[in-house]
Order: C-alpha cells, then structure tokens, then sequence
C-alpha cells in the first residue's frame, strides 16, 4: 500500500461533469490498494473573476480581505469534491485551510507554508477514507485566512504530501505532461517520460506553466517524486524525480544524462529590461544601482554592464518582471542625483527564451548552437545569463516563437 497526494487543477474541476471524473480517478487509486489524499483548485476561471472583484471594489486593498475573497473558490470545489466521492461510497471529507490547519506566514496574498497538521486526516486515511483539501489557502499566525499565491495549490499539495511522508505526488490539469516545448508553438514538441527536479524547477522558473516553481523546489528539497498527468485521458504522464548524479568532480554521470544535450526550451514573456545610461564606473557602483531596488522589493533576473570606451562611465542592463517596471524606474529616479548616471531606459517589448538540459554540463558546444540556430533565424541577442543547467538569452518579443521553433529543431528534441 502507498500513500499518493492528488492534486486537481480549475479545469480538472471546472464543473460537475469534471468533478465527477475526478471522483472516479480517486475510486481508482483507491481500488489499486493505495491510500490517497485529495487537493483541490478553484473552478477554472473563478479564481480570476474574484480577483478582479476585489480590485474593482477596492483596487489597493486590505490583503488580508483580499485572502478572504480570492480563497473561496476552492472552499467551493473541495465539498464538491468530497460530496461527488460520497455518492460513490468513500468515506470523504472536506478540510479549509483554517481547519487542518496549513499554517503560514502572516504575508497576505504571498504566504508560506510553514507547516501542515495531519492528525485528521491520517485517521481518516487510515479507514480507508479520503480528505479533500482546499488548495491555495492557509492560516496565519494571527488567526486569519491566508493564501499562498496563483499557483499555491501546486506547492500545497507537495508540502501536504511531505507532511505525510507520500510516496509520490500526482498533479492534474489538462496537459498530459511535460514537453519539450510548449506545444502550442512547436507543433511537434515531444512528451517527455521523466525529468530531473533541476530541469524542471529551471524550466518553471523561466517560463513553463506547467507548474509553480515553488511546488517543484520544494519536492526538490525533499526529493519527492511528483507526476504530472491529464485528469482527461489515460495516458502515461511526465515523472519528476531525483538529484542530478554526479562523479567525484561534480560531473554529472553519463547514465544520468542520458546523453541528451539538452531536454527542453522555456520562454517568457513576462520580462521588462531597465537600462541605466552612464553611471561612473567606479568599484560598488552596481550594488548601489540595485540598492533602491532591493529596497522596493524588486528581483533582478539578468544583468549586464558595459563600461564606456573611456573608461569612466559604464551601462548597467538587467531584466525584472514587466510588473515592477514602472516602480523600478522610479526607485532609480528619485536617487539619479546621488547615483550620477544619466538616463534610465525601459523595454518592455522583450522575451527571455532559455534552453535547459542537466546534459549541457557534460556536453560541449550547447551555446554555440544556441546562438548559430538565433543568428540564422537573424534575431538579435540582448542579454545572455547562464548556469550549469541552463542558458537564457533576451531577444525582441516579436521573434519568441520563432526563436523556439528554431532551437527546437537545432538541438533535435523531436528526435530523442
């Protein structure tokens, strides 16, 4: 017997029909002999129409009423749920946030999990019936109802699933798995059978919505196993586990890799690039160029600096979210005096598109056709950032899904 986490995504539960279908999937991991715990997503779309509720009541409002709001779709789901697996004869319970308790951190709207209480719910899996958890929402310690952030439900089911030492967490939504490209551009991108937590939290974190990347570093974290599956076809899924195995000298092993160069393409479009014109080059100029910066909150991505032919100014470039671009632009104003640079330009007309591969590290010339496949295609490198794993550059958002298309077929991926 196996303890598995299910997670169901807002089109999983979009409406009745659906959540009927998710009911028997559980029945079924149920009739396989495994004990199974359920999260649950708002009803697609719901989760947005409460958000803009919120904004137009109030648009700078009480977080912590924002929290109220926005976390009652999944209250909503999680008794759907629980009563559509009643009339199917299992035991099922619904559970809030508020009422395991997922206790947080007290930052409304961004909270994080500090820890799940699993009594309850143990005893109830241990009759043979299921909890269905409201994904997405917590409590703070002053008592109040928190959230997690979009894409929260994610990152709860895996922590629920550490909690309860899970064999393995299963994800649901509408996509069959995790592919090689978004294949909404590439026509033939490739499913993937399994990749590393390392590929995955950096094809996350740079553009892939497939998952949230906090739910897949945090499986990382406690090297848990994490499936992503379609709640619409029963079809083999994407297996997210282990480490990246390395030899004595940090090189990944040849067995681990399996010779692939690189195993999948991201994108993002949801980069702004800032570029400060002419600051004195003199030693400490960059930290105090990001210093108002990290003051505001604000997350630097990609950063470049060019010093001038003269030696005595120099161009600091660096990427952020087009969200913050108006507040960074401000942040550095207010200090131009002080800083002495000249300008501060922004572009928000740009992409990030990056290649990722635990392969890169034991294979040469991977940026070589990265940037052959670009310059073919006549599309202009901006910024260029690297890791062991993956390589990003910035180019016009006007050529993203040319670009993908191009490294696509550069690095082969619809033949391995």
């Amino acid at each position: 017997m196996a303890l598995i986490v299910q997670k169901f995504g807002g089109t999983s539960v979009s409406h009745l029909g659906p959540i009927r279908r998710v009911a028997r999937r559980v029945k079924a991991e149920l009739d396989a002999g495994n004990q199974v715990a359920v999260v649950v997503s708002a009803m697609a779309g719901v989760t947005d129409q409460l958000v803009g509720w919120t904004r137009d009541m109030a648009p700078n409002c009480d977080t912590a009423e924002y929290d109220v709001v926005v976390s009652s779709g999944e209250q909503v789901t999680s008794g759907l749920v629980a009563l559509a697996l009643q009339r199917l004869g299992i035991d099922a319970r619904s559970w809030l946030g508020w009422q395991l308790p997922v206790r947080t951190s007290a930052s409304h709207a961004r909270a994080r999990i500090l820890e799940i209480e699993t009594g309850d719910i143990r005893q109830l899996m241990e009759t043979g019936g299921v909890p269905v958890v409201a994904g997405f929402q917590g409590l703070s310690p002053e008592g109040r109802i928190t959230t997690v952030g979009r894409g929260g439900s994610d990152t709860l089911a895996v922590a629920l699933a550490v909690a309860l030492e899970a064999a393995r967490c299963d994800l649901y939504s509408d996509v069959t798995g995790i592919f090689t490209a978004d294949p909404w551009i590439v026509n033939n991108a490739r499913k993937l059978d399994k990749i590393t937590c390392e590929e995955m939290l950096e094809l996350a974190s740079l553009g892939a919505k497939v998952l949230d990347p906090r739910s897949v570093r945090m499986a990382l974290r406690h090297r848990l196993p994490i499936q992503v599956l379609s709640s619409f076809a029963d079809l083999p899924g994407t297996l997210i586990e282990g480490t990246i195995i390395t030899d004595v000298w940090g090189m990944p092993l040849e067995d681990d890799v399996e010779h692939n160069m690189v195993t999948g393409i991201a994108y993002s479009r949801d980069d702004a690039k800032i570029t400060v014109v002419r600051v004195p080059d003199k030693p400490g100029v960059a930290a105090d160029i990001l210093a108002p910066l990290s003051e505001a909150g604000i997350n630097i991505d990609m950063i470049v600096q060019n010093v001038s032919h003269d030696g005595k100014a120099t161009d600091i470039t660096f990427t952020i979210t087009r969200e913050d671009a108006e507040r960074a632009i401000d942040a550095l104003r207010k200090e131009q005096d002080t800083l002495e640079f000249e300008k501060v330009l922004s572009d928000s007309n740009v992409a990030k598109v990056s290649v990722i591969g635990v392969g890169m590290q034991s294979h040469a010339g991977v940026a070589q056709t990265m940037f052959s496949a670009l310059a073919e295609q006549k599309i202009n490198i901006q910024v260029i950032s690297t890791s062991e794993i993956k390589i990003s550059v910035l180019i016009a958002e006007e050529h993203t899904e040319r670009a993908v298309r191009a490294l696509h077929a550069a690095y082969r991926l619809d033949e391995q």
